[in-house]
C-alpha cells in the first residue's frame, strides 16, 4: 500500500508537469510498490516528493527551509534553478516553480551572506536573497569565470567555516596533463569571487564537496578505461596545498599509498608518495556525486555524523555499479548500502540515477534522481 505522502505526491504530478515542464524519462519509479520500489533499512520510508524536475542535480536548503535545486537542463542554456516549498512543514510539497532560467548547465547552489550562489559550467553567479524569495530580487552577477564544458562540465561550490567560497572543477579529459590550472582542482575565493587561488590539486572530478566541522571532504570520480574493477572510486579529506594523485596516480586501498597510473611513466617515487591517500573507497565507476553529513535528529543514532553519498552509476562496466545511496563512516571508512533498487537484480538494467542527497531541517533525507527527474524524501519511524 502506498503511504499517504506518496499518494499525495502522485496526485501532484499533473500540477508539477504544468508548472515545471516535462522531461525525457528512462523508466518511472514504481509508485504501486512500497517505497516506489526502492529498498531501505527497516523503519525507513521513501516517498516520491516531486516529479518532472528536468535533470535535478545538487540541492541547497534556503534559510527559511525552502529547497532549491539545480536543474542542469537537457541542452546548454536550458538549465534552471527550481524552488520547492513546504511552508506548512507537513512533509508534502506545497508547490514548485522556476526561480531562474536560461542557465548553462547549473550543478550546485549555496546560500551565504544574504546571497544565493549558483555554479554554472562557465562560472559562478550570485544574486541577493531574502527569506521566502521565489524569484531573484536583482539580476545575477557573475563573480567567477570558468572554462565551460570539457569531459566534466559540472562545477560544485560550498562555503567553508572561514566564510570562503570553495569551487571544484573537473578535468577536461579521462587522463591527461591539464593546461588550465582551474581543472581537476579545488580553488578557494573570497565570498565576492576575488583573490582566488588553488586549494587542492589532483582531483579528477570532485562533484561532492562538503564541510564537516573544520574538515573539507570530497567524492572523487576515478579514471575510466583501466578495467571494470580499477580504480575504485575514492573519498578524500581535502587539505590546503595537498595533491590527490591524478593524473599520475590513483588509490587502490583506502589509507594506503597511491599507485602509478599505467598511462604515465614513473617519474620519481616522491610523486605518488606525496599524493594523499583516500580514507574510503567504493566500487569502480560507481560515480559518487553529491554528499551530505547527517546532523539531524530524526534517524537512529548510528547515522549521526555519517556521510550519505549518491552513487550516480557506471556507464562503462558490463555489470553496472553504483545506482544507489550509500553511507560512509568518516572515522573508519566503512561503506554500507542505504537506498537501493535503482539497479536491476542482474546489474544490467537501471530505473534511476541518484545525483544528490541533502539533510532537511526536520532531519529527513532528500534524494534527487536526474535520470527520472524526480526527488525522494526519506523518513524514519521505529519499526
Amino acid at each position: 500500500m502506498l503511504s499517504p505522502n506518496t499518494r499525495r505526491a502522485a496526485l501532484l504530478g499533473g500540477l508539477l508537469t504544468l508548472a515545471l515542464g516535462s522531461c525525457a524519462v528512462v523508466q518511472r519509479p514504481d509508485t504501486t510498490r512500497p517505497n516506489a520500489g526502492l529498498t531501505l533499512p527497516a523503519g525507513f520510508q521513501a516517498d516520491l516528493y516531486a516529479q518532472d524536475l528536468g535533470k535535478p542535480r545538487l540541492m541547497a536548503f534556503a534559510p527559511n527551509g525552502d529547497l532549491f535545486v539545480a536543474d542542469e537542463g537537457k541542452d546548454p542554456g536550458t538549465g534552471r534553478v527550481l524552488v520547492l516549498s513546504d511552508r506548512d512543514k507537513n512533509g508534502v510539497l506545497d508547490g514548485a516553480q522556476t526561480y531562474l532560467s536560461a542557465l548553462d548547465q547549473p550543478n550546485s547552489l549555496a546560500f551565504h551572506g544574504g546571497y544565493l550562489y549558483v555554479a554554472n559550467t562557465d562560472g559562478v553567479i550570485r544574486m541577493p536573497y531574502k527569506d521566502g524569495d521565489l524569484k531573484p530580487g536583482a539580476a545575477p552577477e557573475k563573480i567567477i569565470s570558468l572554462e565551460a564544458g570539457g569531459r566534466h562540465h559540472s562545477r560544485t561550490i560550498v562555503f567553508g567555516p572561514d566564510g570562503k567560497l570553495y569551487v571544484a572543477m573537473g578535468s577536461t579529459c579521462n587522463v591527461c596533463e591539464e593546461e588550465n590550472a582551474q581543472r581537476a582542482t579545488v580553488w578557494v575565493y573570497d565570498a565576492d569571487g576575488k583573490n582566488g587561488r588553488p586549494f587542492a590539486t589532483g582531483l579528477r572530478n570532485a562533484v561532492g564537496l562538503e564541510w564537516s566541522g573544520d574538515t573539507l571532504y570530497a567524492t572523487a570520480n576515478g579514471r575510466d578505461m583501466a578495467g571494470s574493477d580499477n580504480p575504485p572510486e575514492s573519498f578524500f579529506r581535502v587539505m590546503d596545498g595537498k595533491n590527490y594523485g591524478w593524473p599520475y596516480c590513483y588509490p587502490v586501498v583506502a589509507g594506503e599509498p597511491q599507485v602509478w597510473d599505467k598511462d604515465f611513466g614513473k617519474k620519481t617515487p616522491a610523486v605518488c608518495e606525496a599524493a594523499q591517500p583516500s580514507f574510503a573507497t567504493t566500487t569502480a565507476h560507481a560515480a559518487p556525486l553529491g554528499m551530505a553529513f547527517y546532523t539531524g535528529k530524526a534517524f537512529p543514532a548510528e547515522y549521526q555524523g555519517k556521510m550519505f553519498v549518491a552513487l550516480h552509476g557506471s556507464w562503462n562496466r558490463p555489470q553496472k555499479s553504483g545506482y544507489s545511496v550509500i553511507t560512509v563512516d568518516p572515522k573508519t571508512g566503512a561503506t554500507k548500502d542505504f537506498m537501493t533498487g535503482f539497479l536491476g537484480a542482474l546489474g544490467l538494467s537501471t530505473s534511476g540515477r541518484p545525483a544528490d542527497v541533502q539533510v532537511a531541517p526536520d532531519g529527513a533525507l532528500f534524494v534527487t534522481d536526474d535520470g527520472n527527474g524526480v526527488m525522494y524524501r526519506v523518513t524514519y519511524k521505529q519499526p
